[in-house]
């Protein structure tokens, strides 16, 4: 366990939506089926909430979509508050989760993608504690976006105003904070899985995986898909 301190409650959100094939992890398909991309998304998602648990001093929010998805998600994770998306755009929603989230009481707030199933929890813990200095924390993708973005008084332009999934997220973010004054420090830079790329990349990866435990049910996936020989 990785312990947070805090002296008001602080909030780690994921978002995450429920594993429906045609609507999950498309950019994996082909070669992947629709049914295979919804079966790896839902290990990214057990396996995202089994880092979750092991940061202690936070309280476990998953914001979900879609609005009928609460009792799949309660199934899911029977110990974690829950909560639906609400908005548009995905910065929208990411900063009705995180505003929401600080006006009931957390003194910090830190939301996380639910596609790096493979995310240090130590990342997670250094997020909490570098906000006790800076304004917003922001985890980089290898492909410009974030994985986890963090902050302790709500900055929706930091999320409304900077145009989502591109290559430029984080750059247009980082520019955007400091024409605003904010002090912004970065995590280290990690990844997430969009491609069939990314998906190799973490094959790759899978035998230092197995030796701390991490990503299980990912790991059990590839296994049982034969994924080593099979892949493209």
């Amino acid at each position: 366990m990785v312990t947070v301190n805090m002296t008001k409650p602080n909030t780690l959100l994921v978002v995450a939506k429920r594993p429906i094939p045609g609507q999950a992890k498309t950019r994996l398909c082909p070669p992947l089926s629709q049914i295979q991309a919804a079966d790896l998304y839902e290990c990214f998602l057990r396996d995202t909430l089994d880092t979750m648990r092991k940061v202690r001093g936070v309280q476990c929010v998953i914001g979900f979509l879609p609005e009928d998805a609460q009792d799949y998600f309660r199934h899911l994770a029977p110990d974690m508050e829950l909560t639906c998306q609400y908005g548009d755009s995905l910065g929208e929603r990411l900063d009705h989760l995180l505003t929401e989230t600080l006006a009931n009481g957390s003194q910090q707030a830190v939301v996380m993608d639910s596609d790096s199933p493979t995310l240090p929890v130590d990342y997670i813990a250094q997020a909490f504690d570098q906000l006790r200095t800076a304004d917003v924390v922001i985890g980089p993708t290898r492909d410009g976006g974030y994985y986890l973005i963090g902050m302790k008084h709500p900055q929706p332009h930091l999320l409304r105003q900077v145009q989502m999934s591109t290559p430029q997220v984080l750059a247009d973010t980082l520019a955007l904070a400091q024409s605003t004054g904010l002090m912004v420090s970065l995590l280290p830079t990690w990844y997430d899985i969009d491609t069939i790329a990314d998906l190799h990349q973490l094959d790759d990866e899978i035998t230092e995986l197995s030796k701390n435990g991490s990503a299980a049910a990912t790991r059990q996936w590839l296994s049982r898909m034969n994924w080593r020989n099979s892949r493209i």
